[in-house]
C-alpha cells in the first residue's frame, strides 16, 4: 500500500488565512517547515477508503520511523487474515483521528493473537469482573472471591491498568490495609470507651439524664464497631488476585504476575493442644483457651459421648468423634452411601451454608471422596439411630419430608450445618467438659488415630486429606502420655556416661544393702532370744528355792 512522507508549511496568507503551502517564500529556510506522513489503510468493507496521516514532525528521520512503525503494525495480520487486517487497520484510523500515540507492534501482536480489544486498555476492575463472571465453582467460594473484589481489590487498584500493574501497587494497597485497621482499632476503643462511660452513668437525676443525653448522641456519631482485616483474610486476598492474574497470563492478556512476589505477614496456624488436667485447672480459673484449637483427651471425648447418650443426633457426635468427618459431610451423608454391612460409608457429599441458606454440594477437593471404615460400635450406633429414625418417620406419616440422608431433623428434613454447631456448644457447656469447637472433635479423631499407632497416610486418607503433610502439620498434637513414652524411648537410645556411672553406684548400693542384711540375719541367730534367757534364770532360782 502507498505510503509516505512530505514536508509541509503550515504559514498562512494574511489576507485570505490559506496555507502558503509550497508558495511560502521561507520553505527553503532550514527547520522552517514540519514533516508528515501518510499511509494508505486497507479499505472499508463497503469499499470507501481510509488513511493514515500525522504531521508535526520536526525531521524526516522521525517522521519516517513512525511510518515505518505504521507499516510494522499492518503487517502484523497475515494476507489472508482478513478478520486481523479489518482490526489493525481501524486501530490505525481511530489512532490517527484521535491523534493518539501509536501502540507498540509486541504488545499489539499479542492483543491480536489473544483475542483481545486492540484499542484501550484494559483495567484491573474490569478483568476481575470477567474472571468472576468466568469462574465455574461452588457458590460459598465464589462468594468469597467476590467480597475480596468488592472490598479490597476494586476500591485500592480496580482504576489501575492491568498491563501496567506492579507489585509496589499491591505493596501500597496492603500497607493502606495495614492503615485501616489501625484507625479500626483506634476507633472501635473509643466507642467502647464511651459505651462503658455511658454504662456507669446512673439513670437517675437531671444531670445524670442530660449527661447520657449527650454522650448517646456522641456514640451514635461515632463510626459503628467494625472488624479489622486479619493477617488470614490479606493471605486470601492476595491469592484471589494471584489466581485471577495467573488465568490471564494464560489468556495471553499479561506477561507478569506482580500478585506472586508482593511480601505480606505470613500467618501462623494454630497449633492443637490437649486439654491437660493443668490447662483445664488454668482454664476454670481465668475462663481464657491456650489455643483456638483444642482437643479432648481419650477421657474427656468419652465423658462427653456418655454425657449425650440420649441426644438424638448422638450418632451424628459418635462418628465425627471416632471417624473424624467434617460437618458439612455428617450432615450430607446420604443412607445410599453408607454401608453397614461391610463397615464402610463412601463419603460424595455435603451440606455447605451460603450466607444463611443451605445448599448440597460435592466435597471441597479430589480428595475429599473417599471411603471411611467403620468400626463395630459404630456400626452398632448408626444401627440404632437408623431404628430411631424409621420409627420418627412412622409417627411423622405423610409430613416426613424423604431426604435419604442419615441425619436429619425430627420431620427428616435437612440440617442447618449452623445449627448444628450451636447444638454442639450448648451440649459443651451443659456438659461441664472444657470447650472445644465442633471441628476439634475432628481434630481429636485424627489425634486418637496417630496416638494408637496408626500409619499417617490412612488418617490421612480418613480425613480426606490431599497430602500426608497436612496431616501431620495440623492435626497431630500428641496426647501426653504418647509423648511421655515417645520421650523416654528415645532416651534409652543414647548411651550416656553419667547414666552408667549413676546405674553402677545404685547396683553397688544395693549391693551392700543386701550384705548388711544378712550380716544382721546370722547375727540374730547366734544371739540369744531374750525370751529363752529369761526362761533359763526362771528355772535356776526355783531350783535354788527348791534345795
Amino acid at each position: 500500500m502507498k505510503g509516505s512522507t512530505y514536508r509541509r508549511c503550515s504559514c498562512r496568507d494574511p489576507k485570505t488565512g490559506r496555507e502558503l503551502g509550497t508558495s511560502c517564500p521561507k520553505r527553503g529556510t532550514r527547520n522552517h517547515c514540519t514533516y508528515s506522513i501518510r499511509q494508505e489503510l486497507p479499505s472499508r468493507e463497503d469499499g470507501s477508503r481510509r488513511s493514515f496521516a500525522r504531521g508535526g514532525y520536526s525531521s524526516l528521520k522521525a517522521a519516517q520511523a513512525d511510518l515505518d512503525h505504521v507499516r510494522a503494525l499492518l503487517g502484523l495480520a497475515e494476507a489472508d487474515d482478513r478478520e486481523g487486517t479489518e482490526l489493525i487497520a481501524a486501530m490505525l484510523a481511530e489512532v490517527s483521528s484521535e491523534k493518539a500515540p501509536l501502540p507498540e507492534v509486541e504488545e499489539t501482536r499479542r492483543r491480536l493473537n489473544s483475542g483481545q480489544d486492540l484499542i484501550g486498555s484494559l483495567a484491573v476492575a474490569e478483568w476481575l469482573d470477567r474472571w468472576l463472571a468466568g469462574k465455574r465453582i461452588r457458590k460459598s467460594g465464589l462468594n468469597r472471591y467476590e467480597t475480596d473484589v468488592r472490598v479490597h481489590l476494586k476500591p485500592h487498584i480496580g482504576g489501575r491498568r492491568l498491563d501496567r500493574l506492579r507489585v509496589s501497587h499491591l505493596s501500597e494497597m496492603f500497607t493502606a490495609i495495614a492503615d485501616a485497621n489501625a484507625e479500626i482499632l483506634e476507633q472501635n476503643a473509643q466507642r467502647r470507651a464511651a459505651v462503658d462511660e455511658l454504662t456507669s452513668i446512673p439513670w437517675k437525676g437531671a444531670e445524670n439524664r442530660a449527661r447520657r443525653k449527650v454522650l448517646k448522641e456522641a456514640i451514635d456519631a461515632m463510626p459503628a464497631f467494625r472488624r479489622v482485616t486479619g493477617p488470614a483474610t490479606r493471605q486470601h486476598v492476595k491469592a484471589t488476585l494471584r489466581a485471577s492474574l495467573n488465568d490471564a497470563i494464560g489468556q495471553q492478556i499479561i506477561t507478569f504476575n506482580p500478585a506472586a512476589h508482593v511480601e505480606i505477614d505470613s500467618v501462623r496456624k494454630p497449633k492443637a493442644l490437649v486439654w491437660t488436667d493443668e490447662r483445664v485447672t488454668k482454664w476454670r480459673q481465668t475462663g481464657e483457651k491456650p489455643s483456638p484449637v483444642m482437643v479432648w483427651t481419650p477421657e474427656q471425648t468419652g465423658a462427653f459421648l456418655d454425657f449425650v447418650a440420649d441426644e438424638r443426633l448422638y450418632a451424628m457426635w459418635h462418628l465425627i468423634a471416632f471417624r473424624g468427618l467434617r460437618r458439612g459431610e455428617a450432615c450430607g451423608q446420604p443412607w445410599s452411601e453408607t454401608n453397614l454391612d461391610t463397615h464402610s460409608l463412601t463419603v460424595s457429599a455435603q451440606l455447605v451454608q451460603d450466607g444463611w441458606g443451605v445448599e448440597t454440594s460435592e466435597p471441597k477437593t479430589d480428595s475429599g471422596f473417599r471411603v471411611v471404615a467403620l468400626d463395630d460400635d459404630t456400626v452398632g450406633v448408626l444401627k440404632q439411630h437408623r431404628q430411631r429414625q424409621d420409627a420418627d418417620r412412622e409417627q411423622w406419616g405423610p409430613a416426613w419430608v424423604e431426604t435419604g440422608l442419615v441425619f436429619t431433623q425430627e420431620d427428616g428434613s435437612w440440617l442447618h450445618p449452623g445449627k448444628v454447631t450451636d447444638l454442639f456448644e450448648r451440649l459443651v457447656a451443659a456438659s461441664g467438659l472444657p470447650p472445644i469447637r465442633l471441628h476439634d472433635l475432628r481434630h481429636g479423631a485424627a489425634t486418637l488415630m496417630l496416638a494408637a499407632g496408626i500409619d499417617v497416610k490412612i488418617v490421612s486418607d480418613t480425613l480426606g486429606h490431599s497430602d500426608t503433610r497436612i496431616t501431620r502439620d495440623i492435626y497431630q498434637s500428641v496426647l501426653p502420655h504418647v509423648g511421655k513414652s515417645a520421650a523416654e524411648a528415645t532416651a534409652k537410645l543414647v548411651p550416656l556416661q553419667r547414666r552408667t556411672e549413676a546405674e553402677q553406684a545404685a547396683r553397688k548400693a544395693e549391693k551392700v544393702q543386701k550384705k548388711d542384711h544378712r550380716a544382721k540375719k546370722a547375727e540374730g541367730k547366734k544371739r540369744v532370744p531374750a525370751s529363752k534367757s529369761k526362761s533359763k534364770e526362771h528355772k535356776a532360782s526355783r531350783k535354788k528355792r527348791a534345795e
